[in-house]
């Protein structure tokens, strides 16, 4: 017998069809509709019980692809600070315990882009990995500090899997790995993508990173889905064919985790200080700025971002920029001048994390996979 759906994914439509229209204009009128349904629903629910987000490691990132056209200025690179989300929320009358983006950086460093970056050191490298690359924390020591064991974890989630090895989390080919209860929610496009990259695509997929993994792990999603109440992964396609946001209602307002752009300012360039970014939106009308290494799909992930803004609506910290708090947040650094953000986020701490009770724990027979 195939096994029921977990019960704490429910699908929901709030954007089923709402990119439908032939025109783009069309599609773009409907979807910021929708975000305002689902933005006052969410506000309407309570809030998770848990927020937190720690950094992990600052990445070099070329500028012509975090900031496309819109900066002027000759910095060739800026950083990028990625970051680990923890979100704890009740469903199902338990508590549940989410990690947005728990990256696994050494291994993650055999992203073909980075490792050719990181060899252009040449007898160096160590040295210029710590300089360019500094690693800041790891996911194990995150969770100790918020007071969980590995064995907390209930689901684990990527907007995409650029860059991502999620094999020590989950084991593969047989062999444990740290998450002995964890499974990973990714849309099944995404998915299926990286199991069949294209050229273009495959510089930024971690080889073999999703190989050998326990399919019973395994949760595709097929659209929008809601956790509890108060959080959505939310499809959001265009920086990949599979991306998708996370979507947590706090007790600040309604967070936004995704990459199809690299910090508010991405999504807020009128407000901008940074070099460029305010003209480019005033010349060319554009509201938001592409994080664009792959473009997969551009007029995707233009609708997507307003989407994405839409849904987060105004920063209680900085209500000139919405409550985008991107998984790779644009970063200043001293080796990377003229490209400081106007507005970060910074790590957050939001609610107190608990241990859910061990009732919770409820393992579920291997080799068959969950959908949603």
């Amino acid at each position: 017998m195939p096994e029921p759906k977990d019960p704490v994914l429910r699908p929901i439509d709030v954007f089923a069809g709402a990119r439908d229209a032939s025109r783009p204009e069309d599609r773009l009128r409907e979807v910021r509709k929708r975000a305002a349904r689902l933005r006052e629903e969410l506000l309407s629910a309570p809030p998770v019980a848990c927020y937190r987000s720690r950094s992990l490691v600052r990445v070099p990132y070329p500028t012509r692809y975090a900031l496309r056209d819109a900066f002027r200025g000759p910095t060739p690179f800026v950083h990028i600070l990625n970051r680990v989300f923890l979100v704890q929320f009740e469903a199902e009358g338990q508590l549940r315990t989410l990690l947005v983006s728990p990256s696994d950086v050494r291994a993650n460093a055999e992203t073909p882009f980075f490792k050719r970056l990181g060899g252009s050191f040449g007898p160096f490298q160590e040295l210029g990995q710590r300089l360019i690359a500094p690693e800041i924390g790891t996911v194990e020591f995150c969770l100790a500090e918020a007071g969980l064991s590995p064995e907390d974890v209930d689901y684990i989630t990527y907007d995409h899997l650029h860059t991502q090895d999620v094999r020590r989390w989950l084991g593969a080919h047989g062999r444990p790995g740290l998450f002995p209860r964890a499974k990973l929610l990714v849309m099944r496009q995404e998915w299926e993508s990286t199991l069949a990259l294209l050229p273009p695509q495959r510089d930024w997929y971690c080889p073999g990173g999703i190989d050998g993994l326990d399919p019973s792990r395994i949760v595709l999603l097929d659209g929008d889905t809601k956790l509890g109440e108060s959080v959505v992964l939310m499809a959001t396609p265009g920086h990949t064919e599979g991306n998708h946001s996370i979507v947590a209602r706090t007790s600040e307002g309604i967070f936004v985790t995704s990459e199809n752009g690299v910090g508010p300012d991405a999504y807020a360039p009128r407000a901008s200080r940074i070099p460029g970014l305010r003209r480019y939106a005033e010349e060319t009308g554009m509201e938001v700025v592409l994080n664009g290494n792959t473009l997969e799909r551009g007029l995707d992930q233009y609708i997507s971002m307003v989407q994405e803004k839409e849904v987060a609506g105004a920063s209680r910290q900085n209500p000139d920029f919405p409550g985008m708090v991107c998984s790779s947040e644009l970063s200043p650094y001293f080796l990377f001048p003229g490209v400081t953000p106007t507005f970060s986020f910074g790590d957050l701490t939001l609610g107190k994390p608990a241990r859910p009770a061990r009732g919770d724990i409820r393992p579920r027979a291997a080799g068959a996979a969950l959908t949603a």
